[in-house]
């Protein structure tokens, strides 16, 4: 019960934000005579209270963070422990279940589930979960215990070693938290399967939230000679082949992902129509451009170039040079599929930048789709960071 935990008092009209539907506090928003925020333990459970001492919810606070605390329940009588996780977890897994016949999907999108810090991929009986908030770090039993409840997976895998950790004061590991877990994990997506690496993979061992974009995409690609900028170990251009490309070419930087990604392609059965060039985007599609490649479908999904607000300026070059690039090994009548996970670049910002890149090389070009993040990755309505992921499918006009 609420009663029983330490109140945050927020000063006047700072409860605004809340009413209206978001779950974040900031520190300069919190009425420190009345509550310090230095009398808190990091990840400590309070109930959240206007200036008047009204009741807002419950929540988890870290005094360190800029985000100092986070609305778990708008209903007092509820805290985070074991039952609201899995009564959580059962309302996202319901929604999972109507859309997607395999259980391959991320379970549970942080704010946008309303389990603020926690993310969780299933990848049919393992669950790769990444915990990123103070609060979140000390219900880790509990956390685990509700997906065993609710999944009764064979592993549960904790990839706990984001970036997002450090500013929260946590540090930063990696481990099986129940169960056990086979060397590599297989996923079933779009008619193509992956054996992927859920402890030393990029965050869960694989991204989700493009799903719909790449079967998208596997409407044009058919006959197609296809670039793959950014593969990591495949996701778009072994969907490509599956759908019927003639020949994928896959740039990556990592020589494991790489390695991944012929497995892969073997395990499609298609290991002959899928090539691989290892090194620096930038530095290989400059190599093709000047080797004088050409190919009918490029695909351009870099990691986040803008994590940060002060990055933007050096980020949004970097989305024009890319995507000038791609366009320059693009053939006339060519598609190109470009993407951005970075929040900071608007949906209409990235839009200008490949307007500008096509001009830029004297290339013409019609926006045929714009992709989003799947349905498993919801947005929540208050909080814009959640709306992150924008795809753009362009044709190159032949004249």
């Amino acid at each position: 019960m609420s009663e029983d935990l330490p109140a945050l008092r927020l000063k006047k009209h700072e409860e605004r934000r809340l009413r209206a539907g978001h779950l974040w506090i900031y520190s300069n928003e919190v009425d420190i005579a009345h509550t310090p925020l230095k009398h808190f333990a990091p990840g400590q459970a309070v109930r959240i209270e206007d200036y008047r001492g009204h009741p807002l919810g419950t929540g988890y606070v870290n005094p360190h963070s800029l985000i100092c605390a986070r609305l778990v329940s708008r209903d007092p009588k509820h805290v985070l422990d074991r039952s609201l996780l899995i009564h959580r977890l059962n309302i996202a897994l319901s929604l999972r279940e109507r859309l997607f016949a395999a259980p391959f999907y991320r379970l549970v999108h942080g704010e946008g589930d309303a389990l603020p810090g926690l993310v969780v991929d299933r990848f049919d009986d393992v669950v790769v979960a990444q915990i990123t908030t103070a609060g979140m770090e000390r219900q880790k039993e509990a956390i685990v215990e509700a997906l065993e409840k609710v999944l009764k997976p064979s592993a549960i895998v904790l990839r706990n070693d984001s970036g997002t950790r450090k500013p929260e004061g946590l540090e930063s590991y990696v481990e099986t938290a129940a169960g056990n877990l086979a060397e590599t994990v297989t996923l079933v997506e779009n008619g193509a399967r992956f054996a992927i690496d859920p402890l030393g993979g990029q965050k869960t061992g694989w991204f989700f939230d493009h799903r719909m974009n790449r079967a998208r995409m596997q409407r044009y690609a058919k006959g197609l000679r296809v670039l793959d900028v950014f593969s990591y170990v495949g996701g778009w251009g072994i969907q490509a082949a599956v759908a019927g490309a003639e020949e994928v070419t896959c740039i990556e930087s990592s020589a494991a992902a790489i390695d991944r990604l012929h497995a892969n392609a073997e395990l499609n059965g298609l290991g002959e129509r899928v090539i691989s060039v290892q090194g620096d985007a930038f530095e290989a599609l400059k190599q093709l451009r000047e080797e004088r490649q050409r190919f009918d479908l490029v695909i351009v999904d870099p990691p986040a170039f803008i994590k940060r607000k002060k990055d933007f300026s050096e980020g949004l070059n970097a989305y024009h040079r890319i995507n000038q690039m791609a366009l320059q090994v693009l053939n006339k009548g060519g598609y190109l599929i470009s993407a951005s996970c970075s929040w900071h670049l608007g949906r209409e910002q990235l839009r200008d930048t490949l307007l500008k890149a096509s001009r830029h090389v004297d290339r013409a070009v019609q926006i045929t789709e714009q992709g989003h993040q799947g349905p498993d990755h919801p947005v929540h309505p208050a909080i814009p960071e959640t709306d992150y992921l924008k795809a753009f499918f362009l044709r190159v006009l032949a004249s």
